[in-house]
């Protein structure tokens, strides 16, 4: 076997001198490298504000979304939505560990397993697309992709149903890093509070907030207000537009008695929202960007011009353990499980 490089670069074709991820265009011939493992995927979980994107602009109809979806991976090497620059993640069976990688991880060909780096880095192909799950942004395939040595995955539980797991960890990050985020006594703002990644924060805002702290809940509408208020997690859920600033803004303050949040989470997939999340934000305290439509321009200029001194802080959707943190969201609150069975599985 060839030698690759840790982070992939070797695989890279335009621009040269790129990691992958910035990368236009990778190599996503599936003759594996020393140090890369091959997956046989099974299931791509595309990331919600690229799923939306691609069916509203395939009208929603499905043969013109498997067309789309293709198209971006014959193009690019990997799946990474031109417009949105976000990918997903995939779910398969280990087909083959390379030379330099064999013993020095706790991993076996065959085991089924779940990448938690992006699909816009990871060499992909796709043979053939099998079903699309337009209603939880899940698109089964037959396929290849390959993880660089960098690359982090989680071997699937047993006792968590697959499509359950995938869509969990599809938003780790979401939940960790809410975890390391709020303290007690924190008055928190969870916008998209009825969606995937916004459950699970809840979940994590409730518990390291407190008794002596507020969790706000943000939904668009009525179905998502009520998903969020089943779960018993948060002091008030609003419906409001994320992307109207001024009255995201002027609710959560009559919420809060006027003092606004010590923590805003966005999590929502449309684009417009960076501003209604530093509104509703005091001074001194943090936004974390988790959603992947956030414009980062955007939200640096919008806090400048309305004279906010917020911390902003982008969306990694790693942070260590999040995998076992989020999976465990899942046994800790029988809530959140039967929401999330009835949703993703």
């Amino acid at each position: 076997m060839n030698k690759g490089n840790p982070y992939g670069t070797h695989r890279v074709l335009e621009p040269e001198g790129l990691l992958p991820q910035p990368a236009w265009k990778i190599d996503n011939t599936m003759e594996i490298y020393d140090n890369e493992i091959l997956i046989d995927v099974e299931v791509l979980n595309i990331d919600s504000a690229s799923f939306t994107q691609i069916e509203e602009e395939a009208g929603g109809d499905e043969d013109r979304i498997a067309g789309i979806m293709t198209g971006i991976v014959k193009e690019r090497g990997k799946h990474h939505n031109p417009t949105t620059g976000s990918g997903g993640m995939l779910t398969g069976r280990v087909e083959k560990i390379g030379t330099a990688l064999e013993g020095k991880r706790d991993l076996q060909v065959g085991q089924r397993i779940a990448s938690l780096v992006s699909l816009s880095l990871t060499p992909l192909r796709i043979d053939k697309i099998k079903k699309i799950h337009k209603e939880i942004d899940q698109v089964e395939i037959e396929g290849k992709a390959v993880l660089f040595e960098s690359g982090i995955y989680s071997v699937l539980p047993d006792d968590l149903p697959q499509t359950l797991s995938l869509a969990v960890l599809d938003v780790a990050g979401a939940a960790a890093q809410t975890a390391k985020l709020v303290k007690p006594g924190d008055r928190v703002v969870i916008i998209g509070a009825g969606g995937k990644s916004g459950l699970l924060c809840l979940h994590e805002a409730k518990k390291r907030a407190g008794i002596t702290g507020q969790v706000i809940g943000i939904a668009p509408r009525e179905a998502s207000k009520k998903r969020a208020e089943s779960t018993g997690l948060c002091d008030t859920v609003l419906m409001a537009d994320a992307s109207d600033a001024l009255d995201v803004m002027q609710k959560v303050e009559e919420a809060t008695g006027g003092a606004l949040a010590d923590v805003t989470i966005n999590c929502v997939n449309i684009p417009n929202t960076e501003l209604s999340s530093i509104l509703a934000t005091r001074d001194g305290g943090l936004v974390y960007y988790f959603s992947m439509a956030t414009s980062f321009t955007a939200a640096a200029l919008g806090a400048e011009g309305v004279g906010k001194d917020v911390t902003m802080i982008v969306g990694n959707g790693y942070t260590r353990d999040h995998a076992a943190i989020s999976l465990n969201i899942m046994r800790e609150s029988p809530v959140l499980r039967k929401i999330f069975e009835e949703l993703y599985t």
